[in-house]
């Protein structure tokens, strides 16, 4: 092996401290702990071919960082001898970490790709920052999967920087805590309550009781519709007008959150409370200016207000740009996805509206939400998976209401497939009658559902244990989501069965980390919904229902699992951070596929990555292997 070491002098270690800022876990590190490896450091040369590393070489005595080159990792295989590729290390990147920290052999040869150098340290300097530093610390023992926080926040600040260095997504709201709201009480007149709001250049008035908390409040569309509909006369109080029991935050939730509510709720003003409940500020649509940007109050409000259905089909591109900014500007992976649905959301309600006084069939139901929209995890790539859960009114049989409500149903999931929601190839939908059923109805059918455990219904427990109203009375579903749990809770043979239909859609890896590619049409390609998400999404939903949580979105059952105790933190917060990256990158290949007139899809062919995004999805579907590991350990399977 011919390789030349070169002493890192004194004048080298400014350059090197530069290199290193501009990569992870260097770049969180504090000045000193990175002074620390530039004064250890020293600069290996390896020609093209030279091993760096190999098993019998036994336990590594030095960390590398590459600075220039490539390193690929090699291994033989046990057909035909041959050794092939298993990974490869860029610029920037560590190795080997598992290794040393394990105090065991590489169980790969490492070798150079090309003329590389390496930044090397030895074992002594490598434990000495591995004991001080958190951020070098905490990336040895997590992987790459501890960049993401640190992408995430990089992208973030960068595109805020280019609107407000103050404001962004996660800004709290107690931010805007710093003004003072403009209250009064409940018997003052509107005459003066509009004076009020006159001179403090105020959309909005607060009416508070005695002690500071929130009763109603009164805005300008609140005085429009009053002169319009002459409600009231501007000599009587107040209270007379006011909405009551007025939306509130707490200092403590972001501003996203407030925008999230506003186009949800097609709200202008947002009250802010304390943690006593106490009015503290009052946030506007026009307050939110970062998000305002991007339209999405405005956007929501334009679809919740459409008088035709064409306008809402016209306005589905809107949601593509929207998301494009919300990127841009940003907005993590979680968020974006919430935006989508709260969109869908919108549209799905005003379709119903629509049909609703075209031709009112005269019961009332609630519309559910099945699978990625009941979990509130939809992408641009979304088809129906709807149904109607309604109480039969006295006088009536279940067939009778159904003679009534299908025809409604087929009309709605007609409208739905104009708007972009594809219509579902295996009829989960509302107009199918399996699927138009009473509370009695639906609880029976859970009840069979449960205790049967046969392969199509665990195939459908995909679908139907996430569940989310979207329109009509929510307490019925309440009811009925709490039954479920507790059933499933009570049922550990159909919970061990939920499990191992969990841990049959593996992560795309193989037992060398190479990517496992799709078969088929789609060759060397990853479906990142099937093979990346799922996995997550199944395991995540076997837990919580096990635990009694009612949740079904899968980051909010991870977080309630880790309440519960049954996830470490750790662990959770690394599950999500994975999740959230895969989202992210199947999220910003429909974008690319928009941009080129393709169809979407969730396939993707990891060599369109960047060796970043590359190296992180690895890690993520290692995130995904050990939480199905986690599952298996569980149930014995």
């Amino acid at each position: 092996m011919q390789n030349t070491a070169i002493e890192a002098r004194p004048q080298n270690i400014r350059s090197i401290m530069s290199f290193l800022r501009e990569h992870a876990p260097f770049s969180q590190m504090d000045e000193n702990h990175l002074a620390h490896f530039a004064e250890n450091a020293t600069l290996r040369f390896y020609a093209d071919g030279d091993p760096v590393l190999s098993p019998e070489d036994g336990p590594p005595r030095h960390l590398n960082v590459v600075k220039q080159g490539r390193i690929r990792g090699e291994r033989c295989r046990s057909k035909d001898g041959e050794s092939e590729t298993t990974f490869e290390i860029s610029k920037g990147e560590c190795f080997p970490l598992a290794a040393l920290i394990g105090e065991r052999p590489t169980q790969t040869v490492h070798r150079a790709c090309g003329d590389t150098f390496c930044l090397v340290i030895n074992h002594e300097t490598f434990v000495a920052l591995f004991s001080e530093s958190e951020p070098f610390r905490d990336f040895c023992l997590r992987g790459v999967s501890s960049l993401l926080d640190q992408v995430n926040r990089h992208i973030q600040s960068g595109a805020m920087a280019s609107i407000n260095p103050g404001t962004s997504l996660d800004t709290q709201l107690e931010r805007y805590s710093l003004r003072k709201p403009v209250v009064c009480s409940p018997d003052v007149q509107i005459r003066q309550v509009v004076a009020m709001m006159h001179d403090h250049n105020v959309g909005s008035m607060v009416i508070t009781d005695g002690t500071g908390h929130p009763t109603g409040i009164f805005t300008l569309r609140d005085l429009r519709s009053m002169i319009a509909e002459e409600t009231a006369t501007l000599d009587d109080p107040v209270s007379r007008v006011m909405t009551p029991n007025p939306c509130c935050l707490t200092t403590i939730d972001r501003a996203f959150d407030a925008a999230l509510l506003m186009a949800e709720r097609h709200f202008a003003h947002i009250c802010v409370v304390d943690a006593d409940n106490r009015l503290t500020a009052v946030v506007s649509e026009r307050d939110l200016f970062s998000l305002q940007r991007v339209d999405l109050v405005h956007l929501a409000r334009t679809i919740g207000t459409a008088t035709q259905l064409q306008t809402l089909v016209s306005l589905r591109s809107q949601v593509s740009r929207l998301v494009d900014t919300m990127l841009a500007h940003g907005a993590d992976s979680g968020q974006v996805v919430k935006i989508i649905t709260t969109l869908n959301d919108v549209t799905v309600r005003r379709v119903l509206e629509l049909n609703l006084e075209k031709e009112d069939p005269g019961i009332g139901f609630t519309w559910l939400a099945f699978g990625s929209e009941g979990r509130q995890e939809q992408t641009l790539l979304t088809d129906q998976d709807n149904g109607i859960l309604f109480e039969t009114p006295e006088g009536m049989t279940e067939d009778q209401v159904r003679e009534k409500l299908l025809p409604f149903a087929e009309r709605v999931c007609r409208d739905l497939a104009e708007c972009g929601f594809v219509l579902c190839p295996g009829n989960i939908m509302a107009s199918n009658p399996k699927l138009c059923l009473s509370s009695a109805e639906w609880n029976d059918w859970f009840i069979r559902f449960i205790d049967a455990s046969t392969p199509q219904n665990l195939v459908y427990s995909s679908i139907f244990l996430d569940m989310r109203a979207i329109f009509g009375p929510e307490k019925p579903l309440a009811t009925l989501r709490e039954r479920v749990v507790e059933r499933i809770q009570k049922n550990q043979l159909f919970q061990k069965m939920l499990a191992g239909n969990a841990v049959l859609r593996k992560p795309p890896l193989t037992m060398f980390n190479t990517f496992r590619y799709a078969s088929g049409a789609n060759k060397h390609t990853l479906d990142l919904k099937r093979q990346g998400l799922a996995p997550f999404v199944e395991a995540a939903r076997v837990f919580a229902m096990a635990s009694g949580i009612e949740e079904p979105n899968t980051l909010g059952r991870m977080d309630r699992l880790a309440e519960k105790g049954v996830f470490a933190p750790k662990d959770a917060g690394a599950w999500k951070e994975a999740y959230g990256l895969i989202q992210a990158i199947r999220m910003r290949a429909h974008q690319e596929m928009l941009e080129k007139d393709l169809p979407l899809s969730n396939y993707i062919d990891p060599d369109d990555l960047n060796p970043l995004d590359r190296r992180i999805l690895r890690e993520s579907f290692r995130q995904a292997q050990r939480l199905q590991q986690k599952l298996e350990t569980a149930y014995l399977l």
